[in-house]
């Protein structure tokens, strides 16, 4: 039926009663005059419809197509034209879903995706295709199981962009012989079991853990690299070296309550001079107290 009837019931309504009325207002006319003046009446009150402004029309002339309406208001024959549908010209999104389907890797899946579509040959939508409203959406689910199927679970996670353009080409492909064009397609929602998500949250925690101890172990080797080479520095000067314990002594001795034991040769080596070092640390802690 055309939709766009319904905006002009009451206008048909209204003509009809006007043709009516004229018919009796020109009683003095013969009867066969007055009869003529209401069919006419009543067939002028049917031919007119109107035609949205983000809509087409397609008009049928005794079965056959004969052209597709524009927006605004059309005329047509009664009991010989037949507007057979409209079409509603503007983005529109179809919400579709694939349920247990099955990965490359046998996993069953539950994805859900919105296509994004329009009309932009009303004359081939009509004509060639019944009902391609739900058959657009039956062929999208179609389509995303195909591509779960050939897709691996790692994949339908971490490329959904990729998988976006390859429904988008593959439906665009198939609905543009109906007059129609897929405009994009995004996956909302990917759910995959509960234990699975699971392992896979445990899979992840492992290798966050051995990266850890790989860059740990990086950074030891890169401090006994510095060290072998501080060493070399430390074998052919040994002031470097005496001025290095001195400095490991009173870093370690200065904080509060710091206790360092080291070796009697290391004692002698310094001469007397890191004990100094170490007694005046602790003066200087007992001022501060």
């Amino acid at each position: 039926m055309f939709k766009g009837s319904k905006n002009i019931v009451s206008g048909t309504i209204a003509s009809i009663t006007l043709a009516i009325v004229a018919a009796f207002y020109f009683s003095g006319l013969p009867l066969r005059m007055r009869i003529i003046i209401l069919v006419l009446g009543m067939i002028g009150a049917a031919s007119p419809r109107i035609v949205l402004e983000w809509e087409k029309g397609v008009l049928l002339r005794l079965g056959k197509f004969e052209r597709v309406l524009e927006p605004g208001i059309v005329w047509i024959i009664p009991g010989i034209d037949i507007i057979s549908s409209v079409v509603d010209m503007r983005i529109r999104t179809t919400s579709f879903s694939a349920e247990k389907a099955l990965t490359k890797d046998t996993v069953p899946v539950d994805v859900d995706a919105v296509l994004f579509w329009v009309v932009f040959d009303a004359k081939r939508a009509i004509l060639e295709v019944e009902y391609y409203e739900k058959t657009i959406n039956w062929i999208a689910q179609t389509t995303l199981r195909d591509i779960i199927g050939r897709s691996e679970l790692a994949k339908l996670i971490s490329d959904r962009e990729g998988l976006d353009s390859e429904l988008q080409a593959i439906l665009d492909s198939k609905t543009s012989e109906w007059g129609i064009t897929v405009q994009s397609v995004e996956i909302r929602d990917v759910k995959i079991p509960s234990t699975l998500e699971d392992a896979l949250s445990r899979k992840a925690q492992a290798a966050r853990e051995k990266e850890a101890r790989i860059i740990l172990s990086e950074s030891e080797q890169e401090v006994a690299l510095q060290m072998k080479k501080a060493a070399a520095v430390y074998e052919q000067d040994e002031t470097s070296l005496q001025l290095r314990m001195m400095n490991m002594t009173y870093e370690a001795v200065k904080e509060k309550g710091a206790l360092m034991v080291i070796p009697s040769n290391m004692a002698d080596s310094l001469s007397g001079q890191a004990m100094g070092i170490a007694s005046a640390g602790f003066k200087f802690q007992g001022k501060c107290k």
